[in-house]
């Protein structure tokens, strides 16, 4: 049974009244999403393997065309690793540069404008609190890998039922829910074995790693690319045989050196997602060994047959390379999800919008235009921060995409005010596109400015189960350490509208150069509420990332689950709170857990909702 929010509930508040009395009282301008390679410091540079032991390129030259194959995989136990525990303290020292090892890439990184477009309102942070910390206060998270010796972390997290994985330039490690690390390793074959050098990965230049939980299969999942010499290009990818990853994980390495014309690329900078049937890897395509002018051929997509990756068995990929975009970003799904979405930018104005039709079939490809984005270019100049230089803002790409009940957000770091970056946020509905025949809209788009100087950067967005939002990015200025910052709205807020921000984190030094290039957040699978996020900060060892948690508060005070209805449920979860000393409890705002908090309660429970 449900009671809906404008009902009066004296039979529920004499049930609480009575359970209450029970349970006792308590205390207590840059341009485009530009393919630049943003690479990470600090690597050697790997030779490669013999000629004759390559696999063969793929042929992607047709953007109509898409290939295919069978790869088998190596299965491993965490458990078995004879040191459990490989990343200890921060790396000590200065990262070194290896983008000039590299091969040579450009490309036009120009932004047009759409004079024609007409912009939705763009909506501004409002003054309302909205970001519940888990642990009742700012800084109640913990601290994860630590600085590794490469730059930038790239970090990224996943959370399951009892655990949460942290990937970073260039390590894993697994940690509970309490923050104690239970296992730590290097990516590629520097650590006693690597994660992925067990898979075949034999350099010690694995980077750009991402991870996520999926909830629909209950397992984890880790990718992360090796680079070496002019020869070779891989896309190493693994799950989790369950929902704990301490333990069996099936891993692919799989080849990707993919020819385009008379050239071939290799996969930079990757994107990860999944819908129901099938895991996504996105990835820029750069020229291995040649003039600059060759040196992109647009992205790679390439799918992975879910099913039998589950139980470990040999895997069919498809490749696919589309003629155009760059820097896309997966869309990680919630709810159901026949088929996945991808997010790039198209120009300042719009976002491009692609799907996969029939992926693990005849696969093809399917994209339609955005509109209605306030103008949005680049970072025009990094970001201050005090006793360091300037922190890079990167170039205007999108940072993440989430997906829900027919719902996408998105969000990146643009040029706002004159030398200001700004966090801009959308709000875009599907529309059931494209088996609905209609095209996706733009709902909503805010910005998140700050005042005195604050740059805002590196935004990631999610939703949970209400159609709450929140957000975290990093911020800093002339005055001001580089921090964790969050943000969330309700729907019942103003369209484009957050709430103002709160400090997870703060750094007590300065930093220079290369900075994120991302962060991450996740939705905690036990709840479908709460909020888990991977920020970073600078100490005087180097970057630091930092894992905390939050929720969005609602509105309607007593609706303590959010899901805009009063009934037993809030109840419960008031009970739950006040025997806890859970400032979700204390009502009346005194910091004591006593009978004026349940008569505070039963007040607005019985007053129902606006």
């Amino acid at each position: 049974m449900s009671i809906h929010a404008h009902s009066k509930h004296p039979v529920w508040s004499a049930c609480l009244l009575s359970i209450a009395l029970l349970v006792g009282c308590q205390s207590s301008k840059s341009t485009l999403n530009t393919p630049q390679t943003f690479q990470p410091e600090g690597s050697q540079l790997a030779q490669g393997l013999p000629a004759d032991q390559l696999p063969e390129i793929i042929n992607l030259s047709d953007p109509t065309s898409f290939s295919r194959r069978i790869i088998t995989p190596t299965i491993i136990d965490t458990r078995d690793f004879p040191i459990q525990r490989q990343v200890v303290g921060p790396f000590v020292g200065d990262p070194k540069l290896v983008k000039h090892r590299l091969p040579k890439h450009s490309r036009d990184k120009s932004l047009r404008s759409d004079p024609n477009n007409r912009p939705l309102p763009i909506g501004q942070t409002i003054d309302i609190d909205r970001v519940q910390p888990t642990g009742g206060t700012p800084g109640s998270g913990f601290e994860g890998i630590s600085q590794t010796g490469w730059n930038p972390p790239d970090p990224t997290l996943a959370v399951g039922p009892t655990h949460i994985v942290e990937t970073v330039n260039t390590s894993i490690a697994f940690f509970d829910r309490n923050g104690n690390e239970t296992f730590s390793t290097r990516l590629g074959d520097d650590g006693s074995p690597g994660f992925f050098e067990t898979a075949g990965a034999d350099s010690s230049f694995v980077f750009d790693p991402k991870c996520f939980y999926d909830q629909k299969t209950d397992r984890f999942i880790v990718v992360a690319l090796e680079h070496a010499g002019d020869t070779e290009s891989w896309i190493d990818i693994a799950i989790s045989d369950d929902s704990d990853p301490n333990g069996i994980w099936y891993k692919y390495r799989t080849f990707s050196v993919i020819q385009v014309g008379n050239n071939n690329y290799w996969v930079d900078y990757p994107g990860l997602g999944s819908d129901d049937d099938a895991f996504y890897v996105t990835g820029n395509l750069f020229y291995l060994n040649g003039p600059d002018d060759d040196g992109f051929a647009g992205q790679l997509f390439r799918t992975f047959d879910k099913a039998p990756m589950l139980v470990g068995d040999p895997v069919t990929i498809t490749d696919i390379a589309p003629d155009n975009g760059a820097s896309l970003q997966v869309a990680q799904m919630f709810g159901p999800s026949p088929q996945c979405y991808f997010l790039s930018r198209r120009n300042s104005e719009s976002l491009r919008l692609w799907t996969i039709n029939d992926p693990l079939g005849n696969p093809s490809i399917d994209f339609v235009t955005v509109g209605q984005m306030g103008s949005a270019f680049g970072p025009s100049q990094n970001a201050p921060n005090p006793g360091g230089g300037l922190l890079s803002t990167l170039d205007g790409r999108l940072m993440n995409v989430h997906y829900r009940d027919g719902n996408l957000y998105t969000a990146h770091a643009i040029d706002g005010p004159p030398g200001i970056t700004v966090a801009r946020w959308y709000h875009i509905d599907v529309n059931g596109w494209p088996s609905s025949g209609s095209n996706p809209n733009l709902i909503q788009q805010g910005e998140i400015v700050g005042s005195n100087g604050q740059h805002h950067f590196y935004p990631v967005i999610y939703s949970d189960q209400f159609n709450n939002v929140g957000m975290v990015m990093s911020r800093s200025s002339a005055s001001e350490f580089a921090s964790v910052q969050a943000t969330g709205r309700a729907p019942s807020d103003p369209l484009g509208s957050m709430s103002t921000t709160i400090e997870l984190a703060i750094g007590d030094a300065g930093g220079d150069g290369r900075w994120g290039d991302y962060l991450d957040i996740a939705m905690d699978p036990n709840d479908d509420t709460t909020f888990w996020i991977m920020g970073m900060y600078r100490l005087s060892s180097g970057w630091q990332t930092y894992i905390d948690s939050f929720t969005i508060a609602s509105p309607c005070q007593p609706d303590l689950n959010g899901d805009g209805d009063l009934n037993f449920f809030d109840i419960s979860a008031f009970l739950i709170a006040f025997n806890a000393g859970d400032t979700a409890a204390d009502f009346n705002d005194d910091g004591v857990f006593n009978f004026f908090d349940i008569s505070a309660f039963l007040i607005l429970f019985n007053q129902g909702c606006p």
